[in-house]
């Protein structure tokens, strides 16, 4: 068995060949996609988080009202760029988005990614110190939100206080307890992903990371996800982690189909160029008869190693059609490869 969620972007146009127009598209779409996603017997609804675009942004809103409206699909994010964070406000958010999905938040955080305007980070009040990189930055975020998720207390109170306290120190509030087991690090490299490990973070993988080997993108990701798992059981984590691995795929059913995927069907990893000039593979994206992708997925070593798979959808072309694709996949790929 395998979990299998959809992760949208969000993306949203004013152009008339798109049926996202508007942020208020793109976020009540999205509501409703999970909404028919859960429906459908998908096991997660992801976002993606992305700032000075047009695209999902603050998560946090649509991650509370998802969870509102559903009531059994996990729900998370793929990723949110910590370098944009503040620590304790994000664990507060975080916390009240999960309680009011009743424990199924599944938090993707991570370095981010390339992003639309320069140091980006710094617009929301945020530098890196003397001596740090940005990826440092968010590193040292997610260290005080992961140690914040703890739940324990060290602020101390107010002898004057509006309101009585407790006895002791305060935490942060509200708490989720068992959120902090939820969280994932979206790893772009093998370093990243043993780093995760000793910090006990669960794994996500995209359909990018920074090229290592030369090798196809799937067996580097399952070399990672390797990597990863021999770290965690070094580091003496008890509980089981969890890793996703995201895709594109769409199963040929019909023109509607063919006529947006079909020019897929032979597509290949590609290599490029991201951020600091890093060499980075992208993969490919899989488009053809559900028949012939039970066999390429097969061969997909990543997707073999990892507990989830995160469909990416298009979420331009409609909460009706990405339900289609997730449907797709869900009724005559997934039973053929053991997932269902």
């Amino acid at each position: 068995m395998k979990k299998i969620g959809f992760l949208s972007f969000g993306h949203w146009s004013p152009s008339r060949h798109s049926l996202a127009r508007s942020a208020s598209d793109a976020l009540l779409q999205s509501i409703e996609l999970a909404v028919a996603a859960e429906e459908l017997g998908a096991d997660g609804a992801f976002f993606r988080v992305h700032h000075f675009a047009r695209q999902l942004a603050s998560p946090f809103p649509l991650l509370a009202a998802v969870g509102a409206k559903t009531s059994r699909i996990e729900i998370g994010t793929a990723v949110i760029d910590m370098r944009y964070e503040n620590p304790l406000y994000m664990a507060e958010d975080a916390g009240a988005a999960d309680l009011i999905a009743g424990g199924r938040l599944q938090l993707g955080i991570s370095r981010g990614s390339g992003e639309q305007v320069i140091d980006g980070w710094r617009y929301f009040g945020y530098a890196p110190g003397e001596g740090e990189t940005h990826a440092d930055l968010a590193r040292r975020h997610t260290e005080v939100f992961f140690e914040v998720l703890r739940g324990e207390s060290f602020a101390e109170p107010n002898p004057r206080p509006m309101f009585a306290n407790p006895p002791g120190l305060l935490r942060v509030e509200p708490h989720s307890e068992g959120l902090r087991d939820r969280i994932c690090w979206g790893s772009g490299s093998d370093a990243t992903a043993v780093w995760a490990a000793g910090m006990g973070m669960n794994l996500q993988c995209s359909t990018l990371k920074n090229d290592e080997s030369g090798r196809p993108l799937h067996v580097q990701q399952a070399e990672q996800i390797r990597a990863y798992r021999q770290a965690w059981k070094e580091a003496g984590h008890t509980r089981k982690p969890r890793v996703s691995v995201s895709r594109s795929i769409f199963a040929l059913m019909n023109d509607r189909d063919r006529m947006y995927f079909g020019r897929d069907a032979n597509s290949d990893d590609t290599v490029g160029l991201l951020d600091d000039n890093i060499r980075t593979i992208f993969g490919r994206s899989y488009a053809a008869p559900p028949e012939t992708l039970v066999k390429q997925l097969a061969a997909d070593e990543a997707i073999a190693e990892a507990d989830t798979l995160l469909l990416t959808v298009p979420n331009q072309l409609g909460v009706e059609y990405c339900a289609h694709v997730i449907e797709s996949i869900l009724t005559h790929v997934a039973p053929a490869l053991g997932w269902r």
